[in-house]
């Protein structure tokens, strides 16, 4: 039966507005809820396992695969990105206790103010949270190291968002075990695990875009992820040195105790 859309008044004759894609009214009950349910479980179930599993397998070519048009399996990348970053998130603070483990370290060798130990508890704790937020960084660096390979910015966000996905759930099965077994030992333990395990990044970017790139030579792609690694870390250190100088202006503005948080 024939009906105006509610979103746009639209006239729709199927179960789809042709106008505006919204589903055909239909008044919420039990088996409204009940399928949509089912939807979001199935979809999930599919999409994201699908997407996890593929990551794993060949984290590479699911991200070309997705940039070249095959999407109908995968979860959506940022959203997956998001998924699994606030998945390590629960791990690290709720499971593996990692912030009290780093804060307790910092507190303990007297190694600077009150502010910086914060902030150097919540860099070696929030590692995926700090990842995701600078996707678009990452994305400008592996835009300007990779432009001759064809690939516009936005499309770099999205590889970028699968290396992240990559590397978090590599984190997961591998890093988050290990910080497991010996998050009753001293911080300075795992400190180490967790310095220890930055320096697979490159080795894991090096992993990913051969898999990308398959048709490249490896010596070219080692050279770029080096320039991109090399960019990350650069902007990494600005963006550091900006939030410190913004955290001192603050504190000297609103008074001498914020300044003592500040300052060792």
């Amino acid at each position: 039966m024939a009906e105006n859309c509610k979103n746009c008044n639209h006239l729709i004759t199927n179960n789809f507005c042709p106008n505006c894609g919204q589903k055909k009214y239909k008044r919420i009950d039990k088996k409204y809820i009940a399928d949509e349910i089912q939807y979001t479980f199935l979809h999930m179930n599919k999409g994201f396992w699908y997407s996890v599993k593929s990551i794993i397998k060949n984290s590479g070519k699911t991200a070309r695969e997705f940039i070249d048009g095959n999407r109908i399996n995968h979860y959506k990348p940022i959203l997956l990105t998001f998924v699994l970053s606030g998945i390590a998130t629960f791990l690290t603070y709720k499971v593996l206790g990692l912030r009290e483990i780093m804060s307790a370290y910092y507190e303990n060798n007297h190694m600077s103010s009150k502010f910086t130990n914060d902030l150097l508890s919540f860099l070696s704790t929030y590692t995926s949270i700090l990842m995701l937020a600078l996707v678009p960084f990452f994305a400008l660096a592996t835009k300007i190291a990779f432009k001759k390979y064809g690939h516009n910015y936005f499309e770099h966000i999205v590889i970028n968002s699968y290396f992240l996905s990559f590397y978090t759930i590599f984190s997961i099965i591998f890093i988050y075990p290990i910080l497991f077994i010996f998050r009753n030992n001293s911080p300075q333990t795992s400190l180490i695990i967790t310095q220890l395990s930055m320096l697979v990044v490159p080795i894991l970017l090096v992993w990913f875009f051969k898999e990308f790139y398959p048709e490249k030579k490896l010596k070219n792609i080692i050279i770029n992820v080096l320039i991109s690694f090399g960019l990350v870390i650069l902007g990494y250190l600005l963006l550091l040195l900006i939030a410190i100088l913004i955290g001192v202006a603050i504190a000297m503005i609103m008074g001498p105790e914020t300044l003592k948080y500040m300052t060792k």
